[in-house]
């Protein structure tokens, strides 16, 4: 008695409890296996054209095809060469190299020429508004004072003694000379005036 199927509710034959019961047991493992999901935890679908991109094989293809084919022309132009002499093709004896703009950058160029001339026309005719000779001279005047005046000399008075001194010299000279001129003058001058008041 203790063997027998004790089922859950108050049942009249037990047997027949025992058979409904494991009928719905097994339509419950049933549907419990056939249940989907209610999450997707799958992984995604793998798409070829995503890992296998035919495209660029094919561009791939087409350029290595473009390679080759060059190749091959470039190895018969240098097989006929070796074979040949390796003249040009579009070599002729006749042919005149020719610019359609020659003429116009010849004008061009002697515009500017003629232009250039001009400037340099008008630079050379023009007198200088100063005299640098002058400007020398006062300049070396004044390199004669600062040094008579300076206690020490200068570093670059040593360097330049030689020449200096010959400059100041020959500018010394040069004035004693226009002095003695001044002098003359004056003393002509005033021999004329003196000579007809003598005469009265």
């Amino acid at each position: 008695m203790h063997r027998a199927y004790q089922p859950l509710t108050p049942a009249n034959n037990i047997f027949l409890r025992k058979r409904w019961d494991q009928a719905h047991f097994e339509m419950h493992r049933q549907k419990r296996e056939n249940a989907k999901p209610m999450v997707d935890n799958k992984p995604p679908k793998t798409y070829m054209h995503l890992h296998i991109k035919l495209k660029k094989l094919q561009m791939e293809g087409e350029r290595l095809a473009i390679v080759e084919r060059d190749n091959k022309i470039l190895l018969e132009k240098m097989a006929h060469i070796m074979r040949t002499e390796g003249t040009v093709d579009n070599h002729k004896k006749d042919y005149q190299e020719k610019s359609l703009n020659r003429t116009k950058r010849q004008r061009e160029l002697l515009r500017i020429t003629h232009e250039n001339l001009a400037i340099l026309k008008r630079i050379t005719s023009k007198e200088p508004h100063y005299n640098h000779l002058q400007w020398i001279d006062d300049w070396e005047v004044n390199q004669e004072y600062t040094m008579n005046i300076s206690k020490y000399r200068h570093a670059w008075s040593r360097e330049q003694e030689p020449w200096r001194r010959h400059k100041l010299q020959q500018a010394a000279a040069n004035r004693r000379i226009q002095e003695q001129v001044k002098t003359w003058d004056e003393l002509e001058s005033r021999k004329q005036e003196r000579k007809p008041k003598d005469k009265k």
